[in-house]
């Protein structure tokens, strides 16, 4: 809704002075201020500003779905991480796989593909091969999430190129009144108007979309490197490489 709510305050503050007119009559003359609404710098913008329009309602609705998914509480909850290094003290694999199978999430999805490779037979329980296909694993989940937050990226470089080409095209319809000797400043101002107006409705959806776009790549960038440390370190227990009562589990909630 940020942009949104940008948009509406920005277009809403545009007010054009009218100029002086003279109605025919020495004692005749006025000034007249023309307040034009939301819905007229709308139109004034020409029909990219409906292209604007979509590029707004995407990032408000790609940022809502970060929001609700990007938190560490979804990809990697604490009780759940808590309750799996209990198992992996006991090496009960078989009660962690069924654990992280019921409760599905991106730390989840990392320590099952890292649990499917034990085998105590091997050194460690096979620890190589556990932290092998839990990178693999952590890799998938990160650009799973990625995918959504490059959308907002898209967002913000599309809108103000959008805004860009509408002012060119607002520009040559003004250079085009002048070739047909219109020069007087109502006859250029509907193509000034409409330049101004697309460049500034591509920034106030540019703005916020690159804003959205680094704060939760950001987000995905520390959740990601928080699972990766919390694997590790279950890894290790299960192998027998860390033992509870020398070191204790950092859980974080971002």
């Amino acid at each position: 809704m940020f942009a949104a709510i940008v948009a509406m305050l920005a277009w809403t503050s545009l007010v054009s002075a009218g100029d002086e007119a003279d109605l025919g009559g020495a004692d005749e003359s006025a000034a007249g201020v023309v307040k034009k609404s939301l819905l007229d710098v709308y139109r004034e913008g020409g029909w990219m500003m409906h292209v604007l329009s979509l590029c707004s309602a995407g990032t408000i609705a790609v940022a809502a779905y970060c929001f609700s998914q990007v938190s560490a509480r979804r990809m990697a909850p604490v009780p759940l991480m808590d309750s799996l290094t209990g198992m992996m003290q006991r090496r009960e694999v078989t009660n962690a796989y069924e654990l992280c199978r019921s409760q599905p999430c991106s730390f989840s999805s990392v320590l099952t593909s890292a649990l499917l490779k034990v085998d105590f037979e091997r050194d460690r329980g096979n620890k190589a091969s556990m932290e092998q296909a839990a990178s693999e694993t952590l890799e998938q989940e990160e650009t799973r999430q990625m995918l959504w937050v490059n959308y907002l990226n898209t967002f913000a470089t599309l809108a103000p190129m959008i805004g860009l080409l509408g002012t060119v095209v607002g520009m040559i319809e003004a250079f085009d009144m002048l070739q047909q000797k219109k020069s007087r400043p109502e006859d250029l101002a509907g193509g000034i108007g409409k330049a101004m107006i697309t460049t500034a409705g591509g920034l106030l959806v540019g703005i916020p979309a690159m804003f959205f776009y680094f704060f939760f790549r950001n987000r995905v960038m520390a959740i990601v490197a928080s699972i990766q440390r919390q694997a590790t370190f279950l890894i290790d227990v299960l192998s027998g490489e860390v033992r509870l009562a020398e070191a204790a589990p950092v859980s974080e909630d971002l």
